[in-house]
């Protein structure tokens, strides 16, 4: 999947449990942070989703899982995640004008199955802690 190219460092990533539709476009995605992952992790969720090959994407697009990547200063990109129709928004000030707009993503890709688990566990994790 292409990411954007940013010239500072990523600090952090937040796995965010998205909260209401993307329709109209929002500037950002609303959600609740589930989890922050940083260091090695961060990267390592960073790599899982720069590895998820191009897809085809159905109609759907109810996404309930995004990233937002941070510098130490601001966010960066945000990626939403349609697990169900296999489609990704890329927002922020970051994302090139053809990158804007729904991508079609492999979510039956190992890298694709194991975003979602992650996302799982941290939502099953949060619940619990509610």
């Amino acid at each position: 999947m292409l990411l954007p190219v940013v010239a500072a460092p990523i600090e952090f990533v937040e796995a965010v449990r998205i909260t209401a539709d993307l329709v109209p476009r929002p500037r950002t995605v609303p959600g609740d942070t589930i989890d922050v992952w940083v260091g090695d992790e961060a990267q390592h969720v960073l790599g899982l989703l720069g590895e998820v090959p191009e897809g085809e994407r159905a109609r759907c697009f109810l996404p309930g899982y995004a990233i937002r990547a941070h510098s130490a200063h601001e966010v960066l990109f945000e990626v939403a995640l349609c697990f169900r129709c296999d489609g990704a928004l890329l927002l922020g000030p970051l994302v090139p004008a053809e990158s804007r707009g729904i991508q079609g993503f492999d979510a039956d890709s190992a890298p694709g199955r194991e975003l979602l688990r992650r996302f799982q566990e941290a939502a099953a994790t949060a619940d619990r802690s509610r």
